[in-house]
């Protein structure tokens, strides 16, 4: 997995591509290497498990590589500076890209499961409602889908984010600052949250149902979407194909996944059998996606998390092959 760090080194690689002119990179010869970046989660971690992009693409030449990231962020961080070509974040890190000037658009949607985030405490914790997280130290990865989700949580129980102690922390980290009881409470999601739940020492304060809906994302780089939509086009088609495939057989799913992340089968289980998990939601960028995050936009600025205001349509791909 990449830090940021080893992030930054990966942008590295890309700058001198990014100085040239976009018309000269559009024009260049057709598309040799597909450059994916994924977690370990979901549909693209399924289609990397089975080679099915590979084998999608093996009849025009096009390769794929893959690079994994631990979140959201830092992958957009190397999407938007043409490090990586497409990738999967939740609903949060693509703002903070957008702010930041990152070159990339909105590809297509996938919906998880509000069961698939949670906030946890340590079993013995003192803590017993969210309203008890006042002036306690949280950890989530800003810019995150936990982000928000801590966010609505807090809001939820009359409070604000600058009500706790909030700690920026990526999930290893955090998940050994929770383990050593130097953190009050922790947000993350799955895998994540269904590996920590399984330990005795850990509670589910609350999970995000009923707070806030579970909408993630695919993103590519706007270079590559505009010189190569129709690559685009064929990598979402594909994962809908897996995502229906993987439904329909959930016990060769989940060995498939756990073989791929590392996460053990019965990890797995847990997170594609939690309430409305559905690997085959798969779908373009619809009017209901881009208003839920639009929405989301203005909340973060208008709480001044966000630096400036966005327009989340000017990023959203037409869905049409260049």
């Amino acid at each position: 997995m990449f830090n940021r760090r080893q992030t930054l080194a990966l942008l590295g690689g890309a700058a001198t591509a990014a100085a040239l002119p976009f018309s000269a990179r559009a024009a260049s010869e057709p598309l040799k290497t597909l450059r994916i970046g994924w977690q370990k989660n979901g549909v693209l971690a399924l289609a990397k498990g089975q080679g099915a992009l590979e084998r999608r693409f093996k009849e025009r030449g096009v390769e794929v590589s893959w690079a994994e990231f631990s979140s959201g962020p830092p992958l957009l961080e190397a999407l938007g500076a043409g490090a990586i070509d497409f990738g999967p974040t939740g609903d949060v890190p693509p703002l903070f890209a957008q702010a930041a000037g990152g070159n990339l658009v909105y590809a297509g949607t996938y919906r998880g499961s509000p069961a698939g985030s949670a906030i946890l405490v340590r079993k013995d914790s003192p803590i017993q409602s969210i309203a008890d997280l006042k002036g306690k130290r949280v950890a989530f990865k800003r810019g995150s889908s936990a982000h928000n989700f801590t966010v609505k949580a807090l809001r939820s129980a009359g409070l604000a984010i600058t009500d706790v102690n909030a700690s920026d922390l990526s999930p290893s980290d955090a998940a050994a600052a929770f383990t050593a009881g130097q953190i009050d409470a922790w947000a993350i999601w799955d895998p994540f949250f269904a590996v920590a739940e399984k330990r005795p020492e850990t509670r589910v304060l609350a999970t995000a149902e009923g707070i806030v809906d579970s909408w993630s994302y695919f993103l590519s780089n706007g270079d590559f979407t505009a010189a190569h939509g129709d690559v685009l086009a064929g990598v979402l088609d594909e994962l809908a194909i897996v995502g229906k495939g993987a439904q329909d057989n959930l016990d060769e799913t989940i060995r498939t996944l756990s073989k791929i992340t590392g996460v053990p089968e019965d990890i797995q289980r847990v997170v594609l059998t939690r309430k409305g998990a559905d690997l085959g939601r798969v779908a373009a960028v619809s009017p209901e996606a881009v208003a839920y995050q639009q929405a989301l936009a203005d909340e973060f600025f208008d709480l001044k998390i966000l630096p400036k205001k966005l327009d989340v349509s000017q990023i959203v791909w037409n869905g049409r092959p260049a």
